[in-house]
């Protein structure tokens, strides 16, 4: 008897273009904000700077890409970049906030 030989069947275009793209939230220090670009529109999160600790106040994604991501991705980054900058972290945006809420691996950066 000859071995069955079974192929793997190929992961659809479709599904391999659904992959998410590498995101680059960026801090544009002149306005007090990080940004992030997306389908042509700039996602922000604005922040007020003290010693030792950044309060985020406000986050603003176009109303047409709300529900996809793009609000916690843009605040993931800014958090990251909170901890790669050993800031402590203050929220009066209630997105930031609930975000913080949702991801306990940021608690240490609570200020």
């Amino acid at each position: 008897m000859s071995p069955l030989t079974v192929s793997r069947p190929r992961c659809p275009s479709y599904i391999r273009s659904m992959s998410p793209a590498p995101v680059t939230v960026r801090d544009n220090p002149a306005l007090h904000r990080f940004e992030l670009d997306a389908e042509g529109h700039t996602a922000v999160a604005y922040y007020r700077l003290a010693p030792g600790v950044i309060t985020f106040t406000h986050t603003e994604v176009e109303p047409t890409l709300r529900g996809r991501g793009i609000g916690s991705a843009l605040v993931r980054g800014a958090l990251e970049a909170a901890r790669g900058r050993g800031l402590k972290v203050a929220a009066t945006c209630p997105f930031v906030s609930a975000y913080l809420g949702k991801h306990l691996e940021f608690a240490d950066l609570l200020a």
